[in-house]
Order: C-alpha cells, then structure tokens, then sequence
C-alpha cells in the first residue's frame, strides 16, 4: 500500500510505502471510503496521531503516579471533613 500524504495545506509531507496484508489494506481502504476520512493517508496520520496521543497520557500519568509515591507515606485521612471539603468545593 502507498500512502500518498504530499498535501498542499499539510507542509513537510513525505510519502512513505508501508506492506499490509490483504484484510488490513481492505478494512484500511473501507475506512477512507466514509465520510469521516478523505482517503487511506487521512486514516493513517489519525492512527498515528491517535497513537501519539494515547502515549502522552501514559506518560504523564505515569509521572503523577510517580510523583505519588515520591511525596512519602499517606498520613491519616479523616473521611468525613474530606467528604464534607467536596461537597462544599463542589456545591453538593
């Protein structure tokens, strides 16, 4: 499969030709076929950018999740003023 991706209103687009079995250049070639994409380059770039973003989040949850356990031990937790703090911040 070639995807064309040389644009006019998309700047610094290269062509590059992937290999794809029959069935994914058939479910590729359906996609682009709809309204929603204008053809198999328009599929393929919302892949990757899909892909991209979907890494970013990981990423950065993963760096809350790593600043969690960085800050040290929970300390006590009282329920019932946290609870009572949210619905106050949150008009419940």
């Amino acid at each position: 499969m070639t995807i064309f991706a040389n644009h006019p209103t998309l700047p610094h687009m290269v062509t590059m030709n992937i290999s794809l079995p029959t069935q994914m250049k058939s479910w590729v070639e359906e996609r682009s076929d709809g309204a929603e994409f204008a053809n198999s380059s328009d599929y393929v770039r919302h892949l990757i950018r899909r892909d991209q973003e979907r890494r970013a989040a990981i990423a950065e949850l993963q760096a809350l999740v790593t600043e969690g356990l960085d800050s040290g031990d929970a300390g006590p937790v009282d329920f019932n003023a946290f609870r009572a703090e949210m619905r106050a911040k949150h008009g419940l």
